[in-house]
């Protein structure tokens, strides 16, 4: 046979499907990152922000374990503890963990601005909203009500432990599209703040934007990115970018905010039959 025929979807952007902290609600994705250090802290092992930053976007209890898997956390550990950490260690730690995020987590409940926005047009458009986190159901919901109460509601948001496996797997995305009956999965975009929100996206065949001034990889809260001198925010922004984009983003924007032109970019490559 001289031809092979591919069939390719020329249709519109369907969904976006958005993380939670870091991206719509929780500028700088503060709550996370500060309950981690102190839950090491509890523990006799002292965490850097960064270390707790490193795994965001996983299930919780990957995140610790991932955490605790790092040379330098897992000799302090071993160090205080007198053996290696098991994983009866990991699941106590994220016992211990859900009732301290829960408890934090509602003055960071806050929508970020220009996310209602930016959701009230993709509807204008047609397109559904959908939602996913490293968070368990609880806190998603916490996120949820906060996000509600300032004018963002998605269309449904699944929780890491809903579905079989966590970020990077990409379960969470696909229920959105199952739940919605969205397809084909082209036709949806990704957008989160973390290396695992862009995993998720790849791994489910969908389009994905990295979300840096607003996210963990920056790391800063709207007060301290505005107080920061322009130029050295710049360069926070720049490396966040650099390593979302190594992770495999197809776009890159500062917040959800500024997402708007890059779906309108993916529309017009749908449009032409290309695919993420």
């Amino acid at each position: 046979m001289e031809f092979m025929f591919k069939r390719s979807y020329c249709g519109p952007v369907k969904l976006a499907v958005f993380d939670w902290a870091g991206t719509t609600v929780d500028y700088g994705c503060m709550a996370p990152a500060g309950a981690f250090v102190e839950l090491f802290r509890r523990h006799g092992v002292e965490a850097t922000i960064a270390q707790a930053r490193g795994p965001m976007g996983m299930h919780k209890r990957d995140h610790i374990a991932t955490m605790l898997s790092e040379p330098a956390l897992a000799k302090l550990w071993q160090d205080k503890h007198g053996a290696a950490h098991t994983k009866d260690d990991i699941e106590a730690l994220f016992q211990e963990f859900i009732p301290m995020q829960i408890e934090a987590l509602p003055p960071y409940a806050k929508l970020i601005p220009g996310v209602a926005e930016v959701g009230e047009e993709l509807r204008a458009r047609g397109i559904k909203l959908g939602g996913t986190t490293g968070y368990n159901e609880e806190m998603m919901h916490i996120c949820m009500e906060g996000a509600k109460a300032a004018g963002y509601a998605p269309d449904i948001s699944i929780a890491g432990s809903m579905v079989p496996a966590g970020r990077p797997a990409p379960w969470m995305a696909v229920r959105c599209a199952l739940e919605l009956n969205v397809f084909p999965f082209e036709s949806i975009v990704k957008i989160g703040d973390t290396v695992t929100d862009i995993q998720e996206g790849l791994n489910a065949g969908m389009w994905t934007i990295g979300i840096t001034k607003t996210g963990n990889e920056v790391g800063l809260s709207q007060e301290e990115a505005e107080a920061l001198p322009a130029a050295e925010l710049e360069v926070l922004i720049r490396k966040a970018e650099a390593k979302l984009f190594e992770a495999g983003a197809h776009y890159v924007a500062d917040g959800v905010a500024d997402i708007l032109p890059i779906i309108d970019e993916i529309g017009l490559r749908l449009s032409q039959g290309e695919r993420p």
